[in-house]
């Protein structure tokens, strides 16, 4: 199941999001695969003591305060338009910007100006003990950044290393004094601000130029130290990128421009057909004994369905009470019978799970070793649902073939043009549509123990197909759990298109979906999906299923 800590590091995630959101003004920010988003947009945080991998809660809460700020005290088209092009220069100047957004937190919020400033003593510390300060070079762009956060926001440089940078202030302060006087001054105006952090960052890079040319091995060396610094977060995609669309090393796309190079090969089959007779008996048998050794309680897990599903609905009146509502049709007993109260109704309430659940499972080869798992997860969940009330699908999704098959075959009849998109036979899997019960489809449920169904997975597409079968259905809720061990993989339409062509398309349609009345959970078969996934949990496939998995679940179906 979801270690500890990884529900841990998901609560961090979101009550910092939520905190976002309240500073900044940005109703759509949100964490995915622990990195900040807008919609489907990463944001851009090139300042390294923002890129937070730490498990460390208060310093994660640092880095997030950091980022609200930057969203909402930095003009990022301003801050673009007057950088510097790359290197040490634009690094500083990175680094200044956010020192400048971190001095104006308001005076009623001082949690906010602890938060950042342990966030910042943490980075400089992890940059001193890994080895940062241990050259020249080093010690110089860590003694500037020291400086002028003090500078700036009026607070002391970082304790630990005050002595070990105070030669090289020193050194620094007659040639730097005027510019960090300036950015204190003007740290309010940003376009007056970043004229000084520009020239101190100019002055700087000009001071390392003599290192630079005296040994190029030294300074190879030397820059592995802090070459994750220089690493700005600028990848297509993000805010900074301008589209959150399918770029392309070939050539320029149409932001969101999914395609589909034919559908001509495209089936939805049910599942229960492809396995002979026999043979799908014996996969039943199999599944029903694996189901018998997880010992679950089936009518506990629908009582706790029921109670996380079920909303009230009126079904009627219940008469001859002694408080309620008057009865007029036992007035006449009243009077014949004065000393009887038994004439007031109440009305009548039952608990009605009108949702449908929706089970889409990766059947990509990778998931065959999970197979059993996810079969007995999700036979378990179907009968529970039965018990409940509520309606269940059990959807999957594949190929028809390995590495492209016909579809690949027309491609490269037709020359081989460029931008194909998708690059395969896709084939979907019914296991048990909303209609029938469980009793009656357990048989094809079995289905999934069938190795040969599992090829490769275009998840973008399977899941608009089940969230479209999905409301056809009428119900009042209609949530969908995909299940599935990693990110999606075709290797023909990997090879054909872009970099993370069909990644990039999972992302818009669940963005687009959570937008929706459709709501889209993500389960990890031993592989976070938050990146993919805003609301999601990871199981540990090793551990079986157990209660505990469906416990995981339940309390993710409360995310609403």
């Amino acid at each position: 199941m979801s270690t500890p800590e990884t529900r841990r590091r998901q609560q961090v995630e979101e009550l910092s999001a939520a905190a976002i959101r309240a500073v900044s003004g940005s109703p759509d920010a949100h964490f995915r695969g622990g990195r900040l988003h807008r919609g489907t947009r990463p944001v851009p945080m090139p300042a390294p003591h923002l890129r937070s991998e730490d498990e460390d809660v208060p310093s994660f809460r640092g880095a997030a305060d950091g980022m609200a700020l930057h969203l909402s005290r930095s003009d990022r088209e301003l801050h673009k338009r007057l950088r510097p092009e790359g290197g040490v220069e634009r690094l500083l100047f990175e680094l200044l910007e956010q020192f400048r957004v971190e001095s104006l937190v308001p005076n009623g919020f001082p949690g906010v100006t602890a938060n950042v400033r342990r966030r910042h003593e943490r980075w400089s510390l992890s940059a001193h003990h890994n080895g940062l300060t241990e050259t020249a070079r080093g010690v110089l762009i860590y003694t500037v950044a020291q400086v002028a956060r003090a500078r700036i926001t009026g607070e002391p440089v970082v304790e630990e290393t005050e002595d070990l940078i105070e030669a090289t202030r020193a050194a620094i302060a007659p040639m730097l004094g005027a510019h960090l006087a300036g950015l204190r001054r003007n740290r309010a105006d940003q376009a007056a601000f970043a004229e000084h952090a520009r020239a101190l960052a100019e002055a700087v890079a000009g001071l390392l130029e003599p290192e630079k040319s005296e040994d190029a091995d030294d300074e190879e060396e030397d820059t592995a130290a802090y070459a994750l610094l220089l690493d700005f977060d600028d990848e297509t995609g993000s805010e900074e990128g301008g589209t959150a669309g399918l770029g392309d090393h070939n050539g320029p796309v149409a932001a969101g421009a999914y395609r589909v190079f034919t559908t001509a090969y495209d089936r939805e089959d049910r599942a229960g057909p492809l396995v002979r007779p026999e043979l799908l008996r014996e996969l039943r048998e199999r599944l029903d004994a694996r189901v018998a050794k997880q010992g679950v309680n089936v009518a506990r897990l629908a009582r706790e369905l029921t109670a996380v599903l079920a909303e009230p609905e009126r079904s009627g009146w219940d008469g001859a009470q002694e408080e309620g509502q008057i009865d007029g049709r036992a007035l006449a007993r009243l009077i014949a019978t004065p000393a009887d109260h038994r004439v007031f109704r109440v009305e009548r309430t039952e608990p009605v799970a009108d949702v449908l659940v929706t089970f889409l499972i990766d059947c990509s080869g990778s998931m065959k070793a999970h197979r059993e798992t996810v079969a007995v997860l999700v036979d378990l969940f179907a009968r529970a649902l039965d018990l409940a009330g509520a309606s269940c699908e059990i959807l999957g999704f594949t190929t028809g073939a390995w590495h492209g098959g016909r579809a690949r075959r027309d491609w490269m009849r037709a020359g081989r043009p460029k931008h194909p998109g998708r690059l395969n036979e896709r084939r979907h899997l019914v296991f048990k549509d909303a209609a029938t019960p469980w009793r009656r489809a357990r048989r094809e449920v079995a289905a999934l123990l069938k190795a040969d169904l599992f090829r490769e997975g275009i998840d973008g597409e399977a899941l608009a197909w089940a969230a479209e079968r999905a409301r056809a259905c009428d119900a009042r809720r209609r949530l969908v759990f995909v299940l599935s061990d990693g990110s999606p993989m075709d290797g023909a339409t990997a090879l054909a298109n872009e970099e993370r062509y069909l990644d990039r398309h999972l992302v818009q349609v669940a963005d687009g979906l959570e937008r929706s009345e459709t709501e889209v959970y993500g389960i990890g078969v031993g592989l976070d999906l938050s990146a993919y996934y805003r609301r999601s949990v990871a199981l540990d496939a090793a551990e079986g299923t157990g209660f505990r998995a469906f416990r995981e679940i339940l309390d993710l179906m409360t995310r609403r």
